[in-house]
């Protein structure tokens, strides 16, 4: 007669089964580069140090957020003295300027090394495929949804107010291209009233969401006077910032701009980290600065051709992100926008990395993945099926492992009888 398991036994083998299940992402995630690891880390310093030589800034200046914002690197000669650029790379830039601006601050440009498909230089530095035609200028149809000043307004309760054409970094998958234009501009404060106003006249709206462009290069003195707002509405239940100077200009996260902030809860700030390597130390503490102060973070990556389409890599950014203290929101599919079209994945790809999240790794590390529909109908969630059929008093679920089960479907009663 065999030996019957005992309780502990069964939970060993178990326990066996799910580490194997895991051991491909711990195989591979020392491989994907980190911001954060020692490595990268001495990459960064030495490039640091190369960029502040040739800016000839001082410590004080690289940690001055109007300094990165001033000193944006946007010439050619200067660019090819921090990273290697082949000729045809020089005149791909020279051709894409021409129509679409790019600009990237001294410390994004820190993370760029010698790899041809660095990913931060793949978001940053413009390329010869920004120069096919396909896609649209504005795939959200937000021209079609701005009731008053600089609203987009696509849902009952909520509403965009976009404040400035200005970003520490052009991301070259950027949605809004449109409106970079080729020079600096804040939206005009008699459009930023009528924003105001509208909120102000129409109750049903309970959440506010500032953004640009990035709403973070406004001065504090103009943050503080629309958060003011904006709060003093009676109808307005929070206010979000939708910012990448986290990402791209850490230095942002100034003692006087936490100030500003803690005077208006509750805020929450999702920003836009894509790929391990943005996540640097001084982007983590310009997060735990938020966090110790009440400010609620979230993060809105893109899924991004040859940058983080890749579930390892995926989840290796999650992982990063909860250490950040910043809790994956979304994942959005690449629109497709005029000039970028060559970052768009299948959707499979979507749907493969949220498979290869669900079961592998804490639901604080999964975001819902995202497809917004054309012309502006809205945010769309995009899942694996874990319904496989449904009947009258069943349901066929599938689990995160593939194992299929009936499950009671039976009428919810009315208790109040």
């Amino acid at each position: 007669m065999e030996k019957q398991c005992t309780k502990r036994e069964i939970a060993l083998k178990r326990a066996e089964e799910l580490k194997n299940r895991i051991k491909d992402y711990n195989d591979v995630k020392d491989t994907i580069p980190r911001g954060m690891s020692s490595t990268q880390e001495e990459k960064i310093s030495e490039k640091r140090k190369q960029i502040s030589s040739l800016l000839n800034a001082t410590e004080n200046d690289w940690n001055d957020w109007k300094w990165q914002i001033k000193n944006r690197i946007h010439s050619i000669d200067l660019l090819s003295k921090i990273i290697e650029l082949d000729n045809d790379e020089i005149q791909t830039i020279k051709k894409i300027e021409e129509k679409f601006r790019w600009g990237i601050s001294p410390y994004y440009a820190s993370l760029i090394d010698d790899d041809p498909f660095n990913p931060v230089k793949l978001q940053s530095i413009p390329s010869h495929h920004e120069l096919h035609e396909e896609g649209d200028s504005d795939p959200m149809g937000e021209e079609y949804t701005n009731p008053a000043g600089s609203i987009t307004r696509r849902y009952p309760d909520r509403l965009i107010i976009n404040t400035s054409n200005i970003c520490a970094m052009y991301c070259r998958h950027c949605q809004r291209r449109r409106n970079i234009g080729t020079s600096d501009n804040h939206t005009a404060t008699e459009l930023l009233k009528e924003s105001i106003e509208y909120v102000r006249k129409n109750p049903e709206i309970r959440d506010v969401l500032i953004t640009g462009g990035d709403p973070l290069t406004m001065s504090d003195s103009t943050i503080d006077w629309l958060l003011g707002e904006l709060h003093s509405i009676p109808s307005v239940e929070y206010i979000r910032l939708g910012s990448r100077t986290l990402v791209t200009m850490p230095q942002r996260i100034t003692d006087d701009l936490i100030n500003i902030l803690k005077k208006y809860p509750p805020i929450f700030l999702n920003t836009h980290f894509n790929h391990p390597l943005e996540l640097t130390k001084e982007s983590k503490a310009a997060c735990d600065k938020l966090a110790d102060n009440g400010i609620v973070l979230g993060n809105q990556a893109v899924l991004l051709n040859g940058i983080n389409n890749d579930k390892y890599v995926m989840r290796l950014l999650n992982h990063e992100l909860l250490k950040c203290r910043v809790r994956p929101y979304y994942i959005f599919h690449a629109k497709h926008v005029s000039g970028t079209t060559h970052f768009n994945t299948s959707i499979d790809d979507g749907i493969e990395i949220v498979e290869y999240l669900r079961g592998y790794t804490s639901g604080l590390a999964i975001p819902t993945y995202i497809v917004n529909a054309p012309g502006g109908n809205g945010k769309t969630p995009i899942s694996p099926q874990y319904v496989v059929s449904r009947g009258k008093d069943h349901v066929k679920i599938r689990t995160w492992e593939g194992k299929v089960f009936d499950y009671p479907n039976h009428p919810t009663k009315n208790i109040k009888e």
